[in-house]
């Protein structure tokens, strides 16, 4: 296995802890991480939190440097599908007490120098329907 895929996870895990530092700092509270379902429904939401009563639904997207391209580039039609499907999902098991709900993104760009990671966080990012 080549060297950038064997640190993956850990990255993905390292990009997750930040986003959801970011977001505590900004005043979410964090409900959930990593809230996954198998099966047939399979799939698994990063982040999930509270910003002051609406249910917020977190894609953290991370890359190294930029030859791979930036981040937010890969939330994909696609990727927007599945994680509204695994959001429905967990409405339907969890019943947040939430008076609305939406889909923020946080990009994570790490270096392979000694900067720090960049951190974008797109607040309702995409919608239902987009």
């Amino acid at each position: 296995m080549r060297e950038g895929l064997a640190a993956r996870p850990g990255k993905g895990r390292r990009a997750e802890s930040l986003a959801a530092a970011f977001l505590e700092a900004a005043g979410f509270r964090i409900v959930a991480r990593n809230w996954r379902r198998h099966g047939p429904e399979a799939g698994e939401l990063d982040i999930v939190a509270d910003d002051r009563g609406t249910c917020v639904f977190v894609e953290v997207r991370s890359r190294t440097g930029e030859e791979q391209g930036h981040p937010l580039e890969a939330i994909t039609p696609q990727k927007r599908a599945r994680v509204i499907r695994v959001a429905r999902l967990y409405l339907a098991e969890e019943t947040p007490a939430a008076a609305a709900y939406r889909f923020d993104v946080v990009a994570v760009t790490f270096w392979d120098d000694d900067r720090p990671p960049d951190l974008i966080h797109i607040p309702d990012a995409f919608q239902v329907g987009d």
